[in-house]
C-alpha cells in the first residue's frame, strides 16, 4: 500500500506541473506573430552604407511533398506555400535591403493602368504619366528544397506494477537556399544555403491499479509539443538573409556604414561559425576522421562472476592486459591475459590465469565514440580444486563480448566492455549436472593505449 500512495503522489505531481506545460483551457486573443531566436541577430546588425534595392518573384515549395496521413490521402502540403512573403519580411526587417513588389506586378501593373484611365477621363488631358516603377540591382531566387522527417526518433519509458511514464521524441528537417543575382549581367554573386531542425516530444504518465476489490484506480496526464513548420520555415530564412549580408560584406558587394570594432567581431564570428560548420555532418558529428593506430595496448580492471551447479556466487575482481593489431579498417585481432577470482561462498574461492584470442569488430573506426563487438576463444590454467574440481591444469572455452569505447585524447581512449566466457565442459565447479556448461561472465573497465599515428 505504501508504494501504491508513492506513485499516486509521483502522478499527482506530474499533472500538478501540467500548467507550465501551456494548457489552452482559456480563449486566445489575436497578437502579433511570434518571433524567431534569429530574429534578434538579424536586427542587431549594424547599419548599412546604403541600402540595397530587391526583387523577390518567388520563393516557394520545392520539395513538393504531402503531409504524412494514416488514413487515405492528405493533399496539404507539408510545408508553407508563403515562403516569398516570409523573405521579403526578413529582407525588410533587416534594413539592409529595399524590397520591390514583383511577386504579383501584374496586379500592380494593372491598378496603374486603371490610375491613368480614371485621370485622364476625369481630369481631361492625355499622355498622363505615374512616376517610374523602382527596379532593382539584386534579383533574390531559390527556394525551399528539402523537406526530410524521422531524421532522429526515440524514447524511453519504464513501467512497474500499474504505473508507467514514457517519452518520446522526432526530428525533421528544412532547408534552403537563397541566391543573389545581379540585374546587370545575370551573374550569381552569392549563395546561401540554411537548414533548420523540427521537433516534436511527447510525453505521458499514468496509473493504473486495483486498490480494493472491485474498486481500480486510473489517472493519466501527459502532453504533446510539436514545432511549427512555419516557425522553423522563417528562422532558416532570416538565417539565410542574415549570411547573405554578411557573405556580401566580405565580397565587397555592400558594405557598413562604419567599419569599427564591433563590425569586425560580427565578421571574425561568423567565419569561425562557417569554419566550424564545415567540420561537421547533418548531425554534428566532426567530418575528420579519427585515426585509430594499428597496435594498442589495453589495461583493464574486471570483475566477475560464475554461472554454474551452485546458485549462490559472488562479484570478485581481477585485472587483464590486451595487445590489438589491426587488420583491416574496422576490424582488430586482440591477444589478451590476466587473472581473475571466482568464488561461491563458503565452497571455494578460485584464483586462475587464463589467455586468450579474439576477433573485434568496431562499428564506427573513425569516430571518437564507438561500440564493438568481439569473439574468441581462450584456456584458463592453474584453477584450484578445493571441492573436488577438475585435475585438468587446461580448461578451454569460448569468448564472446560486446562493449563501447571513447577517446579521450587521439591516443588514449576509455574503454567498457561485457563478456561471456562459455567453459567447453561442466567439470570446473566439480559437479556434472544438468544440459549447460559453466559459464563466467564479467565487466571491465579500463584504458586504451593506441601507438604511434
Amino acid at each position: 500500500m505504501k508504494s501504491f500512495f508513492v506513485l499516486l503522489g509521483f502522478v499527482l505531481l506530474f499533472g500538478a506541473c501540467s500548467p507550465s506545460f501551456y494548457q489552452p483551457f482559456n480563449d486566445r486573443d489575436a497578437r502579433l506573430g511570434p518571433e524567431s531566436p534569429m530574429k534578434k541577430e538579424l536586427l542587431d546588425l549594424p547599419e548599412p552604407k546604403e541600402p540595397v534595392f530587391v526583387a523577390v518573384y518567388k520563393f516557394r515549395d520545392q520539395t513538393g511533398q504531402y503531409k504524412e496521413s494514416n488514413v487515405g490521402a492528405n493533399w496539404s502540403t507539408a510545408v508553407t506555400q508563403g515562403a516569398t512573403n516570409i523573405l521579403i519580411r526578413a529582407l525588410e526587417e533587416s534594413g539592409w535591403f529595399v524590397p520591390i513588389e514583383r511577386e504579383n506586378i501584374s496586379n500592380l501593373l494593372n491598378e496603374r493602368k486603371i490610375i491613368r484611365s480614371s485621370r485622364e477621363q476625369y481630369e481631361g488631358g492625355g499622355n498622363i504619366l505615374l512616376p517610374p516603377l523602382l527596379f532593382a540591382g539584386v534579383l533574390l531566387e531559390g527556394g525551399i528544397v528539402s523537406y526530410e522527417t524521422n531524421i532522429f526518433t526515440g524514447g524511453a519509458g519504464v513501467r512497474y506494477f500499474g504505473a508507467d511514464a514514457s517519452a518520446q521524441y522526432r526530428e525533421d528537417r528544412v532547408s534552403i537556399y537563397l541566391r543573389a543575382v545581379s540585374t546587370n549581367n545575370g551573374k550569381i554573386l552569392k549563395t546561401i544555403y540554411t537548414t533548420k531542425s523540427i521537433l516534436s516530444q511527447e510525453v505521458s504518465a499514468g496509473f493504473f491499479r486495483y486498490v480494493k476489490f472491485k474498486r481500480l484506480l486510473e489517472a493519466e496526464t501527459g502532453y504533446t509539443y510539436n514545432e511549427p513548420t512555419e516557425m522553423a520555415i522563417t528562422e532558416a530564412v532570416e538565417k539565410a538573409v542574415h549570411s547573405m549580408i554578411l557573405e556580401g560584406v566580405n565580397d565587397n558587394l555592400w558594405t557598413f556604414a562604419e567599419e569599427t570594432e564591433e563590425t569586425a567581431a560580427i565578421l571574425a564570428d561568423y567565419d569561425l561559425e562557417k569554419e566550424e560548420n564545415r567540420k561537421t555532418d547533418y548531425i554534428g558529428r566532426l567530418h575528420e576522421p579519427v585515426g585509430r593506430a594499428n597496435t594498442y595496448i589495453g589495461l583493464y580492471g574486471s570483475g566477475q562472476s560464475f554461472i554454474g551447479d551452485y546458485s549462490n556466487t559472488t562479484f570478485r575482481p581481477g585485472f587483464n592486459l590486451n595487445l590489438g593489431f589491426k587488420i583491416s579498417k574496422s576490424l582488430f585481432i586482440e591477444g589478451g591475459a590476466g587473472y581473475q577470482q571466482i568464488e561461491i561462498p563458503e565452497l571455494f574461492q578460485s584464483v586462475e590465469y587464463y589467455s586468450d584470442l579474439s576477433l573485434l569488430y568496431m562499428a564506427n573506426s573513425s569516430g571518437k565514440l564507438s561500440p564493438y563487438l568481439s569473439v574468441g576463444a581462450g584456456t584458463l590454467f592453474d584453477f584450484a580444486d578445493d571441492i573436488g574440481a577438475s585435475q585438468n591444469n587446461w580448461l578451454p572455452y569460448v569468448k564472446y563480448g560486446a562493449g563501447v569505447e571513447y577517446l579521450v585524447s587521439n591516443n588514449t581512449a576509455l574503454s567498457l566492455k561485457a563478456n561471456v566466457n562459455q567453459l567447453l565442459n561442466d567439470q570446473y565447479d566439480g559437479v556434472d549436472s544438468g544440459s549447460f556448461n559453466d559459464v563466467i561472465w564479467g565487466v571491465n573497465l579500463g584504458l586504451k593505449f593506441y601507438l604511434g599515428k
